[in-house]
């Protein structure tokens, strides 16, 4: 196969920030993709419906002429989250997701929850509307090794709140390990979870063999081979809990080459093209659809996008940018580590 047209993608776990970032890589997601989830971690978070609609105007005002694109707002839930503004904002039509961080577990998490037995109330009442919650699914003790982070929220933390609110709609985001996996599968209602582009295309190693590479560190961490392959049979099974999530995160690389390397890669850029390469690997170009235009919308109940792209496989490998360029600096962008030979030759 050489040209491959599918409906527009959705991305249903992404990165902007604001201000000059969210400028500077706002047009390499609205130009191959209709909607994302957008994450609410920025400095301060945005907890309250109020705030979600002033960032959607700021997105809204950043996007390029010509793009259409829908940024498909998220609530950070803290402790002091107020059920009846959570409500509101859903009822508005402007909240489509609350986001779980547990405190201190990845980029800008310091004010999510300690303790989930505070915030039932919440998602008692987002249950009872039909809210999906979107958790960053790791325990943050210490003690934990950072590898068997997911594997232990999944035991300490997510299987309790399934049993105490079964009607909770709840997507695992950028699932890891084959535990993960499975335990998704497990799970027959109420229950989708997102792949990053970049977990199934990289091990650990990638991090830590020839040098530390930090433009390959994000939270949570890449794992063994034996748990890219699990993902990577996941993402391409055709199984409607599962849909992509690129969970591209830009950080200028004055961060991310610094003693204390923020955390996230920067894969908008490339998505498309990488996920066309591991299908074709994978001999399920067939499902890529699935994957990334029609089990997400299916999850939040919206309509699969009307518009269509088409991917091309070219003789030579494609030559990809190394970085963008911002007004707050230079973003490095997501290298396969592999030669990709496809790319979006339309989108219409």
């Amino acid at each position: 196969m050489t040209q491959l047209t599918i409906r527009k993608p959705d991305d249903w776990h992404l990165h902007l920030r604001d201000g000059a970032m969210l400028k500077g890589v706002l047009p390499h997601t609205s130009t191959h993709f209709a909607r994302a989830i957008v994450m609410p971690n920025l400095v301060p978070p945005i907890v309250a419906a109020a705030q979600a609609e002033a960032y959607r105007g700021r997105i809204m005002a950043a996007l390029p002429e010509g793009h259409n694109f829908v940024p498909l707002m998220t609530l950070y839930l803290t402790e002091e989250t107020d059920p009846d503004d959570v409500e509101a904002g859903f009822r508005d039509r402007l909240v489509t997701a609350v986001k779980l961080y547990p405190a201190g577990a990845t980029t800008n998490s310091q004010s999510g929850v300690h303790d989930i037995a505070k915030v039932y109330p919440v998602l008692e009442r987002m249950a009872a509307i039909g809210l999906p919650l979107c958790v960053h699914g790791e325990v943050t003790d210490p003690a934990i090794d950072i590898f068997d982070r997911e594997a232990v929220f999944i035991e300490t933390v997510l299987e309790p709140l399934r049993r105490r609110i079964p009607e909770l709609r709840v997507v695992m985001e950028h699932v890891t390990t084959r535990e993960g996996v499975a335990y998704v599968r497990s799970q027959e209602r109420n229950m989708g979870a997102t792949i990053t582009t970049h977990h199934l295309m990289i091990n650990r190693n990638a991090i830590l063999v020839g040098g530390i590479r930090p433009h390959y560190y994000c939270l949570p961490v890449a794992k063994r081979e034996e748990h890219r392959l699990a993902l990577r049979e996941a993402a391409t099974s055709g199984d409607r809990r599962f849909f992509l999530g690129t969970d591209s995160a830009p950080h200028v690389d004055q961060l991310k080459e610094s003693d204390c390397g923020c955390a996230g890669i920067f894969t908008a850029f490339n998505t498309l093209s990488c996920l066309a390469h591991v299908f074709e690997q994978e001999r399920a170009l067939d499902r890529l659809e699935a994957f990334a235009s029609l089990n997400g919308p299916a999850f939040y109940g919206l309509p699969p996008n009307e518009e269509h792209i088409t991917l091309e496989r070219l003789i030579e490998p494609v030559i990809f940018p190394k970085k963008i360029r911002t007004a707050d600096g230079p973003v490095t962008t997501f290298d396969p580590m592999v030669p990709i030979h496809w790319i979006v030759s339309v989108a219409s």
